[in-house]
């Protein structure tokens, strides 16, 4: 089975600050992977821009984030694909459930990554991951024969929160972005809206290494990213 990544972040950033790393390394390992910004974050993740220009409009700033976004996703060589549902606050309705559900259908992920159940200073965050959880479920049939069109139930997991210790975070999974970790710099150069996160996640990379390292005996990992699974997974070993 060809391995397929997808990863769904509430806001065009999430992606490259939390998961940038790990949707290189799949790339390079072979996968295919896709991107889903549910919102461009143009109200709440573009402080910056309004800063420069508090007359700005919201569209503009939904083409500035478009565009950084795009640019990121091109050198991590991923497709994206934009849903535009606002943010702050973001709205889950059934339309959009549906949509979400279809898109995982026909892509048949094998890992889907998206943000943790909590997260008390971003309102749109915990919305994110239901939104994923449902449409998990109903695109998967729940995991047994179902009387629509179903895929087999994708791993599923939550990338690492801002700040881990108050969201529930406990991260059971270290993902070496060693040979990938430049390009994971060079997209978060491009998310202009948002430049004082670059070194926060460049500086976490490398203490999730050490913490990979601790943890492995692996001695070159010199930068990681950390997640947490949501379900168990299934091995034919366990080795």
């Amino acid at each position: 089975m060809k391995k397929k990544l997808l990863v769904a972040g509430a806001h065009s950033g999430d992606f490259v600050w939390r998961a940038a790393g790990t949707i290189a390394k799949a790339i390079e390992e072979g996968a295919e992977t896709l991107v889903i910004a549910m919102s461009y974050g143009e109200r709440g993740e573009s402080g910056e821009l309004w800063k420069e220009d508090p007359a700005r409009s919201e569209d503009s700033v939904k083409k500035i984030r478009h565009a950084q976004a795009e640019q990121a996703a091109h050198i991590l060589g991923t497709p994206i694909l934009f849903l535009d549902w606002g943010d702050y606050p973001m709205l889950l309705t059934e339309e959009r459930i549906k949509q979400l559900t279809a898109i995982i259908g026909d892509f048949e992920p094998t890992v889907i990554l998206t943000h943790s159940e909590k997260d008390p200073f971003n309102p749109d965050h915990p919305l994110a991951f239901q939104a994923v959880q449902r449409a998990r479920l109903l695109s998967s049939g729940a995991g047994v024969p179902s009387a629509f069109k179903n895929i087999d139930p994708p791993a599923w997991y939550s990338f690492e929160p801002h700040q881990p210790e108050l969201c529930g975070f406990v991260p059971d999974t270290f993902i070496d972005i060693s040979s990938v970790m430049e390009k994971k710099i060079a997209a978060m150069r491009c998310m202009g809206a948002q430049t004082y996160l670059k070194d926060y996640y460049a500086e976490l990379a490398s203490r999730r290494a050490n913490h990979a390292r601790r943890i492995s005996g692996i001695k070159d990992i010199k930068f990681a990213e950390a997640h947490q699974s949501m379900v168990p997974r299934v091995t034919s070993s366990i080795f």
